[in-house]
């Protein structure tokens, strides 16, 4: 029987995992996304041509491999439908290579306006969501009140308004009357109605079958592991798991079927919407880093902080999700930087440690290390053999602190600037 290999991003997301995806597919029969929703963008970028993803899977480029949506994502019916067609005027012929799970949750009209007011009543304290009605939906999915696709075909029509009854009640306390959702309704079930040529299936029993069949998955995550809703940097997370376990619940898949996990980071940090950030810069450095790498959200536009390296948390996310394998992206955005540096501790109350904490919100001072920076176009560089040794000697400190080989190196956002390491 074969084993998944699973692919995720070790920081605050938007690491680069849709771009990596796309390179390792050909390696793979099937690709599957476990969780997450339309509120995050994987860019890929071949060809010259630029596509941002939101709830597709990033295989869906490569060879006619299967695409899965599994049951642990949260589907928005317009917004892939949307995405779909998008695609479809690529050449894409989408409805040959996505299968979707029936256990899939859908994300209703009401889930979003309820997003934009719970975050309304949080005032200072908002956690920076996309507001595209994620946490909502998660929520009704917990409190066992949620949609999902495989209803589309059993008495739908009066679960959605069950659905809908329940999330006006709460609109009515909180805002004292009932929004109009008619228009936002109608082109809801247009994306239901699109949404029913798509092959539809039991998942977990179709990945399970495929890999007794000897084929070859690869899972892909969202967002990033510091925002897992149990381990992140609570409460400014997402509402799923997006560390590996999330695999195994959002794919159903036993734990034991686990094989490589490849574990995603930039060779800085950065970090979208509210929340603690440790490693932020708010100088010119900062405005540096974000400028050259482009550093701004591929769904929401929203600018990203960006900062250095954070080991601490690194070491922390690589410890929970069993990673074997580091994949180090926009290695190319320090390049012209004469000195680097990496956060290899925290001092927290005069205190110097490097396991990272329960909370973060507090006072955190990190501890860097300074190296000196490669100072060269790496852009063009096809091999390792062309690394300048400053670079080398980076990879070799993030190798020793982290204690996992780093595989894979990213020196643009086009697949084919992408270098695998003899390791």
């Amino acid at each position: 029987m074969s084993k998944v290999d699973v692919l995720l991003g070790l920081q605050w997301g938007d690491e680069g995992k849709g771009k990596v995806v796309d390179v390792l597919t050909p390696r793979y029969d099937i690709v599957a996304r476990f969780q997450g929703g339309p509120n995050a963008g994987h860019t890929l970028e071949f060809e010259g041509h630029h596509y941002v993803l939101r709830s597709i899977p990033s295989g869906i480029f490569q060879h006619n491999q299967v695409n899965v949506i599994g049951n642990g994502v949260v589907l928005d019916p317009v917004l892939f439908m949307d995405e779909a067609k998008e695609l479809e005027k690529s050449g894409v012929d989408i409805t040959k290579v996505l299968k979707i799970s029936k256990k899939a949750h859908l994300i209703l009209p009401t889930h979003r306006l309820l997003d934009a007011t719970y975050e309304k009543l949080k005032g200072e304290s908002k956690i920076g969501t996309t507001g595209k009605g994620i946490g909502p939906t998660y929520t009704d999915k917990v409190s066992r009140d949620g949609l999902r696709i495989g209803d589309i075909f059993d008495n739908f029509k009066s679960k959605y308004e069950g659905a809908k009854a329940r999330h006006m009640k709460l609109f009515k306390a909180i805002n004292g009357e009932e929004p109009d959702v008619a228009s936002a309704e109608k082109l809801w079930f247009a994306g239901i109605d699109y949404l029913k040529q798509f092959d539809l299936i039991d998942s977990e029993f179709y990945i399970n079958h495929q890999l007794e069949a000897g084929k070859k998955v690869l899972c892909e995550g969202a967002q990033g592991s510091m925002l897992d809703v149990d381990f992140g940097s609570y409460p400014f997370v997402t509402s799923s798991n997006t560390i590996c376990a999330g695999a195994c619940s959002g794919l159903g898949v036993a734990p034991r079927k686990i094989g490589e996990v490849y574990g995603i980071f930039k060779a800085y940090c950065t970090r979208v919407g509210s929340g603690p950030f440790p490693t932020e810069l708010f100088d010119e450095t900062g405005n540096k880093i974000r400028h050259i790498g482009h550093e701004y959200g591929a769904v929401t536009g929203r600018e990203r902080r960006c900062g250095w390296i954070d080991l601490v948390a690194l070491r922390y996310t690589i410890m929970l999700n069993g990673v074997t394998q580091l994949i180090m992206m926009k290695s190319d955005v320090l390049d012209g930087f004469e000195t680097v540096k990496a956060c290899d501790a925290y001092e927290i109350d005069g205190k110097v440690t490097r396991d990272f904490p329960f909370s973060i919100a507090k006072d955190v001072k990190p501890v860097y290390t300074e190296m000196k920076g490669w100072n060269a176009d790496m852009t063009k560089m096809t091999s390792a053999s062309e690394f300048p040794q400053e670079f080398n000697d980076y990879v070799k400190f993030l190798e020793d602190r982290l204690g996992v080989p780093i595989t894979i190196v990213s020196v643009g956002p086009d697949r084919e600037q992408t270098i695998m390491l003899d390791k």
